[in-house]
């Protein structure tokens, strides 16, 4: 308290006593505004941050409503070309890796030559001899 004393003292030396009502006046109608305008911000932040909350929690609430929706339904599951099952009157033919371009027809593949063509490796020769 006693420095607003001393305040108010050197402000009436240097204004003097009939300027410093004024002053005095012009700086509470200063502070007043000033007071109104950082308020008027604060409800604007205010009503920014609420609308914010409020969609996050729209957000949140429709991420686990999907969710739940999603654990709710089983997926439907399509086959695809792993696992179907070949065609019944088919029987799957046999490439061997060191005879790419030659292909082992169904009846062959039964006896083990391939083609026609003398097998390639030894342990081939060896059951085919």
């Amino acid at each position: 308290m006693p420095e607003l004393a001393v305040i108010i003292v050197v402000a009436l030396v240097v204004l003097g006593p009939k300027r410093l009502p004024e002053v005095a006046r012009s700086l509470g109608k200063g502070l007043a505004e000033f007071r109104r305008l950082t308020g008027d911000v604060n409800k604007e932040l205010d009503a920014a941050r609420h609308m914010i909350e409020s969609e996050a929690r729209e957000h949140e609430n429709e991420r686990r409503r999907a969710d739940r929706e999603a654990r709710s339904t089983p997926p439907e599951i399509e086959p695809t070309d792993d696992t179907k099952a070949p065609a019944p009157d088919t029987e799957p033919t046999v490439v061997h890796a060191d005879q790419s371009r030659q292909v082992e027809s169904p009846a062959s593949a039964k006896t083990g030559s391939t083609s026609g063509n003398p097998p390639s490796t030894p342990a081939a020769k060896e059951t085919e001899g």
